[in-house]
């Protein structure tokens, strides 16, 4: 059996995608009950819900943008490039209609934070979430 070097190279760059693709985990406070399907986690990361559906505030927290992380949350469950993401708050705080989600370093941070604040809702890589959160949604 004759093996194409033309599909040699389709699996390579196949598996490099499929590598390059790392799950998130979308997570809150312990005590926060309530259930969230992926619209309403967009919706609250592009600022248009400011409370959980089943009530109480919610307010985002985010990896920095240009993050491997960031990048991925944009694409995989906002629905938006970098680009057009940042296109977006530009013009949302221009307008006055909202803020983008705090800004932090790394998982541990989100992690921490997320842990101690009931009101906040983030995102971290799978498999880096602990027992002081609930993940509510894997992308």
């Amino acid at each position: 059996m004759k093996i194409s070097i033309h599909y040699i190279i389709a699996l390579v760059l196949m598996v490099c995608t499929l590598a390059a693709h790392a799950e998130l985990a979308v997570v809150v406070h312990p005590s926060n009950g309530t259930s969230l399907s992926k619209d309403d986690i967009q919706r609250i990361f592009l600022g248009k819900n400011r409370s959980f559906p089943g009530g109480g505030e919610a307010v985002p927290v985010s990896f920095l943008f240009g993050s491997k992380e960031s990048e991925e949350f944009s694409t995989s469950v906002l629905g938006k490039t970098p680009k057009q993401l940042k296109a977006y708050w530009a013009k949302m705080i221009f307008t006055g209609q909202g803020t983008p989600p705090k800004e932090l370093d790394n998982a541990g941070q989100i992690l921490d934070l997320v842990s101690k604040n009931p009101s906040l809702i983030g995102f971290v890589p799978a498999g880096s979430e602990n027992g002081s959160v609930k993940v509510v949604g894997k992308f």
